[in-house]
């Protein structure tokens, strides 16, 4: 019911009421022959109506008060703030009103929030894939302008060419990372978990290092038995051992060793990824998954900083986790957690 509906109604009561009142006292005077007993009847009669008339008054200002409080939540909502007359644990309409105003405001609110931070994301997604192309594009242009000069001796063109390759391989490589990575943030990256042995994920994702680590001599090793199921998507998980794979492989002085050790536990089945490659500092073992990270000691070393915070995207969107332990000098060991 609005206001104008109420004050309708309130009208319509009052003329019912003086109505009613002029009917009353003209049957006391027509059948009524004495005065002392009209008088009494009329004077009972005009108690009731004055009471009636008093309620109805407080009903008018029960309403405008409930229109005038409604319309402050409205307010105080559309200007960001608390209302004044908010009572939220009274057991009363108006708190009961308010209560279901102030949630929607607050479900547009967090939603408004939401949008703006996917609107922060998106820009910072498009500042890093400026800086990051921006190296291989410029060297590109460079061995081009160079290529293009009369009289090159044909080793030399030679070499440039294959150093234009490297860059090119170098930009598809961060193009892809980027995607991915973009996908993962966006929330369009699509897990598909089955029911599957890890020996043959853990297969997949060696498979991608297997040359690397043979040109550097580092020994690869796996313990895995085949009887491991576990829920997991395949292709992604071995995505993500594999990018955790190539971290330890370029971090392992030549001649190093990298093992694969799975054990499976109560909740969950733990994947050990060890090395005996340079460590990590204790203080950077949560900075090593954001994304472009990549600490100074290694800064010269090939890379953009996307493998490890690709790898914990993709293990924690399957209801698992990654933890790691390091030391200086030694090696580090990435434990991979999937839920069995």
């Amino acid at each position: 019911m609005n206001t104008g509906q109420a004050k309708a109604i309130l009208v319509s009561l009052a003329l019912a009421s003086v109505g009613l009142m002029a009917a009353l006292a003209w049957m006391l005077w027509e059948y009524v022959p004495k005065a002392s007993v009209r008088f009494g009847l009329l004077s009972v009669c005009g108690g009731i109506f004055l009471v009636a008339g008093i309620w109805a008054a407080f009903l008018r200002w029960q309403v405008s008060c409930f229109a005038d409080d409604v319309c402050e939540t409205i307010d105080a909502a559309i200007a960001g703030r608390q209302p004044e007359n908010f009572h939220p644990y009274e057991d009363s309409l108006t708190a009961k009103v308010q209560g279901k105003l102030m949630q929607y405001y607050g479900i547009m609110q967090e939603s408004r929030l939401q949008s703006q931070q996917d609107k922060e994301i998106l820009q910072g997604l498009v500042s890093d894939i400026s800086h990051q192309v921006k190296t291989p594009v410029a060297n590109l242009r460079l061995y081009m302008g160079i290529l293009q000069k009369p009289g090159l001796p044909e080793d030399k063109g030679a070499l440039f060419l294959a150093t234009m390759e490297e860059q090119i391989n170098k930009l598809d490589f961060l193009m892809q990372s980027l995607i991915k990575m973009s996908r993962l943030e966006t929330g369009t990256f699509v897990l598909a978990p089955v029911e599957a042995r890890l020996e043959d994920t853990i297969a997949q994702a060696m498979s991608t290092v297997w040359a690397k680590a043979e040109n550097r001599h580092i020994g690869l090793s796996v313990k895995c038995t085949p009887e491991i199921m576990v829920q997991h998507d395949p292709k992604w998980t071995a995505e993500a051992i594999g990018n955790i794979l190539d971290n330890a492989v370029k971090y392992t002085p030549a001649g190093g060793r990298i093992s694969i050790t799975v054990r499976p536990w109560q909740f969950y089945t733990r994947i050990e990824i060890s090395d005996t490659g340079i460590g990590i500092p204790e203080e950077h073992y949560n900075h090593v998954f954001q994304r472009f990270y990549r600490a100074e000691e290694v800064a010269t070393e090939e890379g953009v900083g996307l493998g490890l915070y690709l790898a914990n995207g993709i293990i924690t969107r399957q209801k698992g986790y990654i933890s790691v332990k390091s030391k200086v000098g030694e090696g580090t060991t990435f434990y991979v957690y999937l839920l069995s």
